[in-house]
């Protein structure tokens, strides 16, 4: 029994490591809300929910290796793996109609894709980039979502 107890304690970080693990999983958790919200509000398939767990996944993704004294170019394949993955997930919220050109879900996509990379952003301690991302992701879909809903109907 002693000896199982050992393993799982040997993983635990120390005092700062931790406070760095959790900082940076809330990060990308909390900026990954934000997106989220804007989705959920306008009733969206992936809201809320979705955006958090796809942001802490990619923040996840790249702690592990990191963390795992990982040299950078091995995080670096991590990324890629990442952002090829979530495209599978991105794939799922695409549905093309029976018109020619009626496709819905490519937001719904990118949006999710943005999220992942905005959790890589915060996995990797980049607070800056992570929030600069997630105001303009959130700016292209409210603000530009309400120009281009406009220019469409005026068409």
């Amino acid at each position: 029994m002693d000896i199982i107890l050992e393993e799982m304690l040997s993983g635990l970080p120390d005092g700062r490591q931790m406070v760095s693990l959790v900082t940076r999983l809330l990060t990308a958790m909390i900026l990954g809300a934000l997106v989220g919200a804007q989705r959920e509000s306008l009733g969206k398939p992936a809201g809320l929910r979705t955006h958090m767990l796809v942001a802490m996944g990619g923040a996840l993704f790249v702690l592990a290796p990191l963390e795992a004294g990982m040299e950078l170019d091995g995080v670096s394949r991590v990324i890629q793996g990442i952002v090829t993955g979530i495209g599978f997930i991105g794939a799922g919220a695409i549905l093309k109609l029976h018109d020619k050109r009626e496709i819905e879900g490519l937001t719904t996509a990118a949006g999710i894709w943005m999220t992942a990379a905005i959790g890589i952003a915060a996995g990797l301690g980049r607070w800056g980039l992570a929030l600069v991302s997630t105001i303009l992701t959130w700016i292209t879909l409210s603000i530009i979502g309400k120009i281009e809903t406009w220019m469409n109907q005026k068409q």
